[in-house]
């Protein structure tokens, strides 16, 4: 059975079947994670053929996804060439929110080469527009790099048929042909996915999985998702729609959610619940945004410290989702609340022990940077087209 990757002109191709497919991967991966290598040590560590590892490697070469660099020195016999990630491709990604959209160049081995801030507007059609202009800037920036293709980290849940948003109740562009206007301005082929399934695939292709096969990534921004990681293997559901955690009622009370609802756990877990704590009986109409709420709070402000736990404490609670349904190994937070992670995480933790049905919690983690890794996991959906670890680990 045939893989499909796209060539970067966006055209299909076939990268291969079977086991090559599998091999393939892992000498990827191997020369990835301990860059630079040689081809006997890939053979090495991967327990491969050392010819199946040289002809997999000729072919990575040819599709410029490797390259060779200095002869290592040995004391006898054949001196082994090194090989390294191309330094030359690079991949143009977006963190799109709802009021704006961080952009970036990122190389193969996840590096910023630069980012750019640019404000958004409701319209879709204006807001790519934006998007489209800030990328040429940046692909101007580096004239000697080959563009691999251009990754979208969105605040909604992407129709795998349509490749358009089908839930964005944060952002209005439910609908709207996002990667067909975006190829058409860039000529370069566009791919989008949710901030969590985004935050996934980042920790999958540049971070912190190994050995880990049961997974959750959730993201806290504006609102709350999640992905979900089984036995090796990135759920999706029909749809795309798996791991919409922040949409599922935890009370008949509250105000009303985005999506209609009431009650919903992103309503008492979102950074706009923390902030709508720190307003409650607040003199002052005028609201901070969640970095001046969160900069309060290390200032020893009572009240910001208040909000924040309350929505830590939230948090935690609705974790039960997460651990009853799907008894992860791991959680992994992303977004505002890693920016004060030495404060919340205790009660995150405490609460998650309380609700535990059996066994033990499982451990959780903040990601390092969430901006980055929702940028880094905008390229790993460039990157997927050509391998196979979206599928299993």
């Amino acid at each position: 059975m045939l893989k499909r990757g796209m060539n970067r002109s966006g055209a299909p191709v076939a990268t291969g079947n079977g086991i090559r497919d599998v091999n393939r991967d892992l000498v990827l991966d191997m020369l990835r994670r301990h860059q630079p290598i040689s081809r006997v040590e890939i053979a090495n560590r991967s327990g491969l053929q050392r010819s199946t590892v040289s002809s997999i490697v000729e072919q990575l070469i040819a599709e410029s996804w490797i390259r060779e660099g200095s002869v290592l020195k040995t004391a006898r016999g054949r001196r082994p060439t090194m090989l390294s990630m191309n330094e030359d491709l690079m991949i143009l990604v977006a963190d799109v929110r709802p009021s704006q959209a961080i952009l970036a160049a990122v190389d193969l081995n996840g590096r910023f080469l630069e980012r750019a801030m640019i404000p958004l507007i409701d319209d879709p059609k204006r807001g790519i527009e934006a998007i489209a202009d800030g990328m040429s800037r940046l692909r101007e920036h580096f004239p000697r790099k080959t563009c691999e293709g251009v990754g979208l980290s969105m605040p909604g849940r992407v129709d795998r048929t349509t490749q358009r948003l089908a839930f964005a109740p944060n952002l209005p562009w439910v609908g709207f042909d996002i990667q067909g206007t975006l190829q058409k301005k860039l000529k370069l082929q566009v791919e989008l996915d949710n901030a969590a399934n985004a935050c996934m695939l980042s920790e999958i292709w540049f971070g912190r999985m190994d050995g880990v096969r049961d997974a959750v990534v959730v993201t806290i921004s504006e609102g709350v998702g999640a992905a979900v990681l089984l036995n090796g293997a990135l759920v999706e559901g029909v749809g795309g729609m798996a791991g919409e955690i922040g949409h599922v009622p935890v009370s008949t009370e509250g105000p009303k959610c985005a999506c209609g609802q009431v009650g919903c756990f992103e309503i008492f877990a979102s950074s706009r619940a923390a902030i709508r704590y720190f307003q409650e009986g607040a003199t002052t109409r005028q609201a901070p945004s969640i970095q001046q709420l969160m900069n309060m709070e290390a200032s020893g402000n009572v009240r910001a410290r208040e909000a924040l736990q309350k929505q830590a404490m939230a948090i935690g609670r609705g974790m039960r989702i997460v651990t009853a349904v799907l008894n992860p190994q791991t959680i992994l937070f992303a977004g505002d609340i890693t920016l004060r992670w030495e404060m919340i995480s205790p009660i995150i933790e405490a609460e998650i022990a309380k609700g535990m049905l059996a066994g033990p919690p499982p451990r959780i983690a903040a990601l390092p940077d969430g901006e980055s890794a929702r940028l880094r996991g905008a390229a790993a959906l460039v990157l997927r087209r050509h391998v196979g670890f979206q599928r299993t680990l």
